[in-house]
């Protein structure tokens, strides 16, 4: 998610350096349970209170998620009956993904430029029996949906992303569960602080990097983030975005629930 049309520009020699790679998606099994089950599974065994993700634990019984990013590799969105379902889908799979691809990766400790670049745009997965990149999927398949609130959905696995809920995302209450992960990212002071002092609004990146799809929502950024939040940010407050940690958002000691 943090790798931007900018970002990418900046990176693309050292991209074109990397070279580019398919992962091969794992077989289908553990066909006992329904694949939207296994992901629920792993959210709920591997992913902590914090967001924090057991990477450890992942890799040691990964059969779950490869379940579930089998089912994935067979299945497209636009297989979906309904824009909520095919975005609840969107939603998990890309989630889902980004957590397998890190596992692929080696669980890297942090995501550098170039590994930014090799991880979302090089690196592709398979959706529905097409090769896509983390990138591409978000960009051309996601965003063009016109749901701004994925972005507090939808998660690369590293510390400044929206915390990885325990639970995944549904179509029945997609509506609902999209307001709440909105509301949750505004709370957190990691990803916003008002400044009434220096009269300003400090707020994650990532509402620089998907500037254009929170203004067709609302005016400004204060406009935006004032639909959600109480007491209001003052319209007079001027906006600055905090540091991005690209750190992997992984549990400490491989599972603590702390």
């Amino acid at each position: 998610m943090p790798l931007t049309r900018r970002t990418l520009g900046a990176g693309a020699t050292l991209g074109l350096l990397a070279g580019c790679a398919t992962l091969r998606p794992p077989a289908a099994a553990l066909a006992d349970a329904p694949p939207a089950e296994r992901w629920a599974q792993v959210l709920q065994d591997r992913v902590d209170d914090a967001g924090r993700v057991d990477f450890t634990g992942l890799a040691r019984d990964p059969g779950p998620l490869d379940a579930y990013v089998a089912h994935v590799a067979e299945t497209p969105p636009d297989s979906m009956p309904d824009r909520n379902a095919r975005l609840a889908y969107l939603v998990n799979s890309y989630n889902a993904l980004s957590m397998w691809s890190v596992l692929q990766h080696g669980v890297p400790e942090r995501l550098s430029l170039l590994d930014r670049v090799r991880f979302f745009k090089l690196t592709r997965s398979t959706v529905g029996g097409r090769a896509i990149s983390l990138y591409d999927y978000e960009n051309d398949v996601i965003r063009p949906l016109g749901e701004e609130r994925v972005h507090f959905a939808l998660n690369c696995m590293a510390v400044s992303c929206p915390r990885l809920p325990r639970a995944s995302f549904t179509v029945a209450g997609l509506d609902r569960e999209l307001g709440a992960a909105e509301r949750l990212f505004f709370s957190e002071p990691r990803n916003l602080v008002v400044d009434g002092a220096r009269r300003a609004m400090c707020v994650s990146a990532i509402l620089d990097f998907y500037t254009e799809d929170f203004l067709a929502k609302a005016p400004t950024l204060v406009a935006y983030v004032n639909r959600t939040r109480t007491p209001p940010v003052p319209a007079d407050h001027r906006t600055e975005f905090l540091d991005y940690d690209r750190t992997i958002n992984n549990q400490p000691c491989g599972g603590s629930r702390a």
